[in-house]
């Protein structure tokens, strides 16, 4: 059981919070219809061919282990406020974060403002995968989001990174016009 005050439900979430993102160690669990469509119908490849992209065996990147992220996110929660998290799984990026923020907001997100592994490059140019679908299937690294105010997005980043937990600022949430869109890419 949790207290309620405890609960992180988004209702927190206000106008100028940061949304910080946390590494995914690869694809995780998500989309492997598609990975198997491509690499294997389409390119005919086999587990253990190498792709120089990858700097491995395609059949190592595509089982490296999902990370998990409770504990780094119950050490954040003991001393720092954070008013919503969008575990970034099936629906990738454009489903998830929408999910915790309030209607009266959008989300904007920064493209370029992480890195993303290649395995997500690899899957797109040998799929011909759109730029759309690979932001609604895959986590293209980013695994979780945080959002926390302005004022401790910094000291957030700075303990993940001491943690060796891949952390960015990768947006904002801003108001959202009547009729706007939900998320916003820049």
């Amino acid at each position: 059981m949790v207290d309620n005050s405890r609960i992180i439900d988004g209702t927190a979430i206000r106008l100028g919070h940061q949304l910080i993102g946390i590494g995914s160690s690869g694809l995780h669990s998500n989309g492997y219809s598609l990975v198997r469509k491509i690499c294997f119908d389409l390119l005919k490849l086999e587990v253990d061919a190498y792709i120089p992209e990858l700097g491995k065996p395609l059949g190592e990147e595509l089982i490296i282990p999902t990370r998990i992220y409770a504990d780094t996110i119950q050490g954040l929660l003991k001393d720092l406020p954070i008013h919503g998290l969008a575990h970034i799984t099936g629906g990738g990026i454009v489903d998830n974060i929408v999910r915790i923020i309030p209607q009266a907001f959008s989300v904007l997100i920064r493209r370029g403002s992480w890195k993303v592994p290649p395995i997500f490059a690899f899957l797109q140019q040998a799929g011909k995968v759109s730029e759309a679908e690979m932001l609604r299937t895959f986590n293209n690294g980013i695994g979780m989001i945080a959002v926390v105010p302005d004022s401790v997005a910094a000291e957030v980043i700075e303990r993940l990174t001491a943690k060796n937990e891949p952390a960015f600022r990768i947006g904002e949430i801003i108001e959202r016009k009547e009729g706007g869109e939900r998320l916003v890419w820049g």
